[in-house]
């Protein structure tokens, strides 16, 4: 796994030069590349791990549920989970907005914002997510890759082949089989993520273009520093007052799916990767795993609200106009909401954001000005939110572990 993480790092730098390299040649020429090379073999990556997914969120929740013979700790854990990413949904926002408050990335009349557009797509209401976590068709759920419903089904089935008990053994015995095949085709798949991590990060900054990053560089490094500092601040402490462990051993061992994070850009797609090493390299037992991480990579978004309360106040800043206090709190708990009541939709991040600029009444065609490097900054959010999904995951682990007496030092 070390040197696999090696070659995936030195992919990433390696597409990040070659991306830069592309923009200097002539767009012609980058065009042809990315149209035949760069984005075939970055899409084919993601679809080998996108392939994966539903299968293995199914069987590891279900055999998961089925593991935990207590209905009451499946309670705790579920109360744990969705307290901590509110709590640190809350907490990237305000440091967002802070961020943001202070550094003051956007200015007015440096951008031309007469010809902005941006067609926004709508939400669901809240109500009709909250209506729809059950589906009327597992099958279609399965089909539609609808991570809430997938959730709940398999939480069912599992609770089901606990309560059955040695009537469903078979079966039980047939999932864990079928979570041994996943994870062989994890470990194969991961031998090609060094070309898909390199062609999509090539794709990703030859696309943006060198004046692109340039114009919007101080919104950039908003964000980045925003990203940076929940990692360090929020995450850390969490590890180590609640976790009551390094926060150096976490990052350490849960890097590679970090990386693959970055590479995919998709909290989803990077499920079967961020749920192994969790798995293997930090020693969440699978129960926790498999119901805290894909629950994560559907309604915990750290770092796209991190991007949404910088990329608000940006947009204020561009289009000269001063939130007030109460407007500031209105966009924490819009985003809030959002990032639970927009779960399971894509374009999530924009949708969200769409939310948030209409609730204080921003001109949502503003979006049309930070699109051309959202797709970069999206692989460094994703990365965030796969790991506050894993930190949440070993925290919950160990406080489950320590109540039963079975959480070993170190």
């Amino acid at each position: 796994m070390e040197n696999l993480t090696r070659k995936i790092l030195i992919a990433l730098v390696l597409g990040v030069i070659a991306g830069l390299l592309l923009n200097f040649v002539s767009d012609t020429v980058f065009v042809f590349l990315d149209t035949y090379i760069l984005t075939p073999v970055g899409q084919l990556f993601l679809n080998l791990i996108k392939m994966l997914v539903v299968p293995i969120v199914f069987i590891s929740i279900a055999l998961g549920a089925a593991g935990l013979k207590d209905p009451a700790q499946m309670g705790r854990i579920g109360g744990k989970t969705i307290g901590f990413y509110i709590v640190t949904t809350v907490i990237a926002l305000v440091i967002g907005l802070s961020l943001a408050f202070f550094i003051r990335p956007g200015h007015e009349g440096i951008f031309d914002t007469t010809n902005a557009e941006f067609n926004a797509e709508e939400a669901p209401p809240i109500m009709e997510t909250l209506m729809n976590i059950i589906p009327d068709n597992p099958v279609s759920a399965l089909a539609n890759a609808d991570m809430l419903q997938i959730i709940v089904v398999a939480l069912l089935f599992g609770i089901a082949l606990a309560k059955l008990g040695e009537k469903t053994a078979g079966l039980h015995k047939l999932l864990e089989q079928g979570n041994d095949v996943m994870m062989f085709l994890v470990n194969f798949v991961m031998y090609t993520a060094p070309y898909g991590a390199f062609a999509l990060i090539a794709s990703a900054v030859g696309d943006a273009g060198v004046q692109g990053l340039g114009q919007m560089l101080m919104y950039m490094l908003t964000i980045i520093a925003g990203l940076l500092l929940h990692a360090a601040l929020t995450y850390s402490l969490a590890i180590k007052l609640l976790g009551r462990a390094s926060p150096y051993h976490f990052f350490k061992n849960f890097f590679p799916a970090i990386t693959v994070g970055f590479s995919t850009s998709s909290s989803s797609g990077t499920l079967p990767i961020s749920m192994r090493t969790a798995q293997e390299r930090l020693g969440v037992s699978k129960s926790v795993s498999s119901f805290v991480q894909p629950l994560g990579a559907t309604i915990n978004m750290d770092g796209t609200a991190i991007m949404q309360a910088v990329a608000t106040m940006f947009i204020a800043q561009v289009y000269g106009v001063e939130l007030g206090f109460s407007q500031l709190v209105m966009v924490v708990l819009t985003a809030t909401l959002a990032s639970i009541g927009t779960a399971g939709v894509p374009g999530v991040g924009l949708i969200m954001l769409t939310m948030v600029l209409q609730q204080v009444g921003l001109p949502v065609e503003g979006i049309a000005l930070i699109l051309g490097v959202d797709r970069i900054l999206d692989m460094l959010r994703t990365a965030l939110n796969i790991t506050g999904d894993a930190a949440c995951a070993y925290i919950v682990d160990r406080s489950e572990k320590k109540k039963s007496g079975t959480l070993e030092k170190g």
